[in-house]
C-alpha cells in the first residue's frame, strides 16, 4: 500500500526543495519526503543545503545533502524545516536565495522554527505567521514587523506558509497537497500515513489546562464514527452519547484533545466531505448538501466559502476529475 499511487494526478511535476540548514531536525526534514514525495504524486522533492555535502543535524549526526542552493533557484515550493540554531536566522546566502525564490513566485513554507529563517530574510515582514508556541515570543521580539500568532497550526498568506511545531509539519504538507490537488488526494494520503485527514490551520496548537484524566483511550473512535455518518444531522449530544460521556464532559474533553470545538470540527469535516464529492462525483449541489449533512445549498455555500474562501462551483471547476452526467 505504501508504494502505490494515492490517486490519479496530473502529469506536471512540481519541484520541491527542502532546505536543511545547519542543526536541522531530521524528523521535520523527512516530513515533505514522506508525504509529498510518495510514489505516484506529482512532486519531485529534493534535499538541499547552502552547499552540497554533509550537514550537521540537531541530533548530533550528519546527513549527506546532494544539492546546494541551485535547487532553491529552480523550485516551485521551498520548505525550510526546523533547525537548532534558529535564533541566528538563516545564513546570508540562504536568506538571499529565499528572497529571490519568493520574488519569482515560488511558494515558501516553514515547519516549526524554520519560520525564523523566513523572518530573517524579511519574508514575514507585515505578515501574520506562526511557529512552535514555545518559540513564538522570541520570534515576535526579534522580528517586530511580523504578526506572530502562537495559537494556530499553520498560516497560509499569499504564497508564504508557516506552521507550528513537529506534528503540524504533517498538517501543512497535507494542506499543500490539498491546495494543489484537492481534498480527495490529500485525504487518501492521510489515510496511507494514518494521519488526521484535516486539521484546520486555525485550530489551536496547544491548550494549557488541568484536565481530569480520561477513562477513554481518546475520542478517536467517536471521530471516526462521525466521519462515517456525516449525512446525519449529528449534534454534540449524539457524539457524547457515542463516546459514553455527558455532553458537557464530552465538549470539554473534545476541546482538550483536538484544540477545537465539536461544532467547528463537524462543520470542517462536512465541508471536507463536500470537497471530495465535488471533485469525484457529478452530484448536484443540493444532493451534496444532503450527503455531507449541511442540509441546504445555501448552508453548504455559506460554510464552504467561510472555510475554503471560494464557492462550491468554483472549487468543482478547479479540482473536478469525474465525468459529468
Amino acid at each position: 500500500m505504501d508504494n502505490e499511487p494515492a490517486a490519479s494526478v496530473p502529469a506536471r511535476r512540481h519541484q520541491v526543495a527542502v532546505l536543511a540548514l545547519a542543526g536541522a531536525y531530521p524528523m521535520e526534514v523527512g516530513m515533505p519526503f514522506h508525504i509529498l514525495g510518495r510514489p505516484g504524486l506529482p512532486y519531485d522533492v529534493q534535499l538541499c543545503a547552502t552547499a552540497a555535502g554533509p550537514v550537521d543535524t540537531a541530533d548530533g549526526w550528519q546527513m549527506v545533502v546532494p544539492h546546494g542552493l541551485d535547487a532553491v533557484a529552480r523550485a516551485d515550493t521551498v520548505i525550510i524545516p526546523a533547525f537548532k540554531h534558529h535564533l541566528d536566522g538563516a545564513p546570508d546566502d540562504a536568506a538571499a536565495a529565499l528572497r529571490r525564490a519568493h520574488r519569482r513566485g515560488a511558494r515558501i513554507v516553514s515547519i516549526c522554527t524554520g519560520a525564523f529563517a523566513l523572518a530573517s530574510a524579511g519574508l514575514l515582514d507585515g505578515r501574520r505567521a506562526t511557529t512552535h508556541w514555545r518559540e513564538a515570543g522570541d520570534l515576535q521580539r526579534r522580528y517586530p514587523a511580523v504578526t506572530v500568532d502562537a495559537d494556530v497550526l499553520f498560516v497560509d498568506e499569499d504564497s508564504i506558509v508557516t506552521s507550528a511545531g513537529v506534528a503540524s509539519g504533517i498538517d501543512v504538507c497535507l494542506h499543500l497537497l490539498r491546495a494543489d490537488h484537492g481534498a480527495a488526494l490529500a485525504n487518501s494520503v492521510a489515510r496511507q500515513i494514518v494521519a488526521a485527514p484535516r486539521r484546520e490551520g486555525g485550530q489551536a496548537q496547544f491548550i494549557e489546562r488541568d484536565a481530569p484524566p480520561s477513562r477513554q483511550q481518546g475520542l478517536g473512535p467517536t471521530l471516526e464514527w462521525a466521519l462515517a455518518h456525516l449525512d446525519r444531522p449529528l449534534t454534540v449530544a449524539d457524539l457524547a452519547t457515542h463516546a459514553h460521556l455527558s455532553p458537557r464532559t464530552f465538549a470539554r474533553s473534545f476541546t482538550a484533545e483536538t484544540g477545537t470545538t465539536p461544532v467547528r470540527w463537524l462543520n470542517a469535516a462536512r465541508v471536507d466531505r463536500a470537497r471530495e464529492l465535488l471533485e469525484t462525483t457529478g452530484a448536484g449541489i443540493d444532493h451534496i448538501a444532503d450527503l455531507c449533512g449541511l442540509g441546504t445549498p445555501a448552508n453548504l455555500r455559506q460554510h464552504f466559502h467561510r472555510i475554503t474562501g471560494t464557492t462550491p462551483s468554483e472549487y468543482r471547476r478547479t479540482f473536478a476529475t469525474a465525468e459529468r452526467d
